[in-house]
């Protein structure tokens, strides 16, 4: 998946950044051995420390606070999806960011904030 999708975005190495936590996944030997091949150190957060990556702090608290966020457990995992899904189409598409200068992720993405 990551492979994927650092070469659909044309990602170079000099650009990227990933936040990465000490969780499994992240340490895990495939994602370790596909990142150095396509020039890219995790940068692993401090043991313990919740608050290393602010981009994603800053994604869970818009989510936590979101009108529309569930105030009780999902039916299935269907139904989790589904809501997820409608959360980051509105996150991209219409949700107005302070630090983008009120453009929409997506807008910021696609080069559209320029003009």
């Amino acid at each position: 998946m990551f492979s994927r999708a650092y070469h659909r975005e044309g990602v170079t190495p000099e650009r990227l950044v990933l936040p990465a936590d000490n969780g499994g996944p992240m340490k895990g030997g495939t994602l370790l051995a596909t990142l150095p091949r396509l020039g890219v150190m995790p940068s692993f957060s401090r043991p313990s420390v919740r608050d290393d990556n602010p981009y994603a702090e800053a994604l869970f608290t818009t989510l936590k606070y979101h009108p529309g966020a569930p105030g009780q457990p999902f039916a299935n995992l269907e139904d989790a999806r589904q809501w997820v899904a409608r959360f980051v189409a509105w996150y991209n598409e219409q949700h107005r960011h302070s630090a983008l200068r009120f453009v929409t992720p997506g807008q910021r993405h696609r080069g559209e904030d320029r003009a």
